[in-house]
């Protein structure tokens, strides 16, 4: 995810994320540049690429090549504060990323002192090489 600090420079940070009711979801720590910037109604990208398949080059070096799905969004950011809400995306981010399940309850402690981070899509855009 990219925002723009107050200087003006774009600043990329990589994240976890969950897309849920055409929303893009993440979670941060409640201090840092990402959230200053959020706070301070920086507009925000969020990019993510599915790379398929690296091509080796027959013959010239610029014909080798590289398999990929894409999507870049653009939107406004805001930090969530409901805790029912958080804690549902909380679950659907463990569910995303351990599927197999295993792990204990969200702790509440957890819940106050980590931030969410809700993207309302204004654009999005996608770009795709299959081969």
């Amino acid at each position: 995810m990219a925002t723009v600090n107050q200087e003006g420079f774009p600043v990329i940070k990589p994240v976890n994320f969950l897309y849920w009711d055409e929303k893009i979801y993440l979670h941060s720590s409640k201090k840092g540049e990402k959230i200053r910037d959020i706070r301070r109604g920086s507009p925000v990208c969020f990019e993510v690429d599915e790379p398929i398949a690296y091509v080796k080059a027959k013959g010239p070096a610029c014909k080798a090549s590289y398999y990929y799905r894409s999507v870049i969004i653009k939107g406004k950011a805001t930090l969530v504060n409901h805790r029912r809400k958080k804690l549902k995306i909380f679950e659907r981010l463990m569910e995303k990323y351990q599927p197999e399940g295993g792990y204990g309850e969200i702790l509440e402690e957890i819940l106050k002192k980590t931030a969410v981070i809700e993207i309302s899509i204004q654009e999005i855009t996608g770009k795709e090489n299959l081969g």
